[in-house]
């Protein structure tokens, strides 16, 4: 038998994927979990799931130092977010799919697997790394066969399978957000029950007192929150938990799937949004007007690129060395009040900052406010001409 490599969660399609690899394909199943920051309850899951339903191997894979270090830190010096919200689902997918391509060269594997249906953007992302990292055939059995989740759950029942959790909703979590879909949320008619949200607090049974908190950066990059010093990894972790309790990072939007298709979908992303904000507040202190103009484009089209599955095209690469240029002066601190939802900078410092409180200064003397006439005078010029000819 050929052995194949699926990336496992241990959710509804990626166990029937193990049953139909096996029966179907008559393919020998190693099973790998990456974790990306979900939490150690969940690769537990993964990891007992695949005992349970009969992998021949399974790996669980810590990736998530690298994910922080490598994936998110690219996307707070991009600012990498599409459609309104963070990208996080998008920018583990690469590293993932990654991972899983290592257990295949290691275990000597025919074809990599996934449980992707065709309906969404998982099975693009996947694949393009898989197709350009590797000569691993693809087998994604749940679009192959076409099947619906009422099927999939008949499979299940009719194998006698017994699913490792009973969450009615889709759902994704890394370190960086939650993804939320499914069931009643598939319809925009339908309000989200709170209980689907696990990260953070609405808006009502938020802090009653606004919260202060500083980020700190060091080339783009957070190094330190409230004073204190972490890792990366760490400083994302309390950014959510902070950002989480003050009603920050719920997003309800109508996306726009690389397939054509509209589809809700509900993001937690605390952290990410406080961090992305004061790395934003901190930008407009150091970077010129040209500068932020230019970046605002190259951020759009970073987070397109991110999220349409092409983290192996080379302009990818060429926006992340422009980024790193000009993140070198994007070091300093900002602080920010959280309050009910909402997210403003109080204070911005920095060594690299272009304000001066002495030109902007009512008081200044030194510089002549008499020397603008001429500049205004030539402003509009072309303007001027315009007006008097359509007189």
């Amino acid at each position: 038998m050929d052995k194949v490599v699926l990336a496992f969660s241990g959710g509804l399609d990626t166990t029937v994927c193990v049953k139909l690899l096996e029966e179907e394909y008559n393919m020998e199943v190693i099973t790998a979990c990456v974790d990306v920051g979900q939490g150690d309850a969940e690769m537990e899951k993964a990891a007992t799931m695949a005992k349970k339903i009969g992998s021949s191997k399974h790996y669980n894979i810590d990736a998530k130092e690298e994910f922080a270090n490598e994936y998110i830190s690219r996307g707070i010096k991009a600012n990498a977010e599409y459609e309104g919200y963070p990208l996080s689902t998008a920018l583990a997918r690469p590293l993932i799919a990654k991972k899983i391509i290592e257990v295949g060269e290691k275990e000597g594997a025919k074809a990599i697997a996934h449980g992707c249906t065709g309906k969404g953007n998982d099975q693009f992302r996947f694949e393009a790394v898989i197709l350009a990292m590797s000569d691993f055939d693809i087998v994604a059995p749940i679009r192959e066969r076409n099947l619906t989740r009422t099927e999939e759950q008949a499979y299940v029942a009719e194998k006698n399978l017994e699913l490792s959790y009973d969450k009615i909703y889709s759902i994704d979590e890394n370190i960086w957000g939650r993804a939320i879909e499914g069931d009643i949320l598939e319809s925009p008619a339908n309000q989200p029950p709170e209980d689907i949200y696990e990260w953070t607090y609405s808006w009502e049974n938020a802090k009653d007192t606004p919260q202060k908190v500083s980020i700190e950066f060091e080339e783009g990059v957070p190094i330190a929150i409230n004073g204190e010093m972490k890792p990366l990894i760490e400083i994302i972790k309390e950014a959510n938990k902070i950002a989480g309790e003050n009603g920050i990072g719920r997003v309800d939007i109508i996306e726009n799937r690389m397939i054509g298709l509209k589809s809700r979908e509900i993001y937690e992303v605390p952290g990410a949004k406080l961090l992305i904000t004061a790395h934003k507040a901190l930008e407009e202190l150091v970077l010129t007007v040209d500068e932020i103009r230019f970046k605002e484009y190259m951020s759009t089209l970073y987070a397109d690129l991110v999220y349409r599955a092409l983290w192996q095209e080379p302009l990818r690469e060429d926006l992340d060395q422009a980024f790193d240029q000009m993140q070198r002066r994007v070091s300093g601190e900002v602080e920010l009040v959280l309050f009910k939802g909402s997210i403003r900078p109080v204070t911005r410092k920095s060594p690299f900052s272009l304000h001066s409180v002495e030109q902007i200064s009512f008081e200044d003397k030194e510089t002549d406010q008499r020397e603008v006439e001429g500049m205004i005078k030539y402003h509009g010029l072309q303007a001027a001409n315009y007006q008097k000819l359509s007189r």
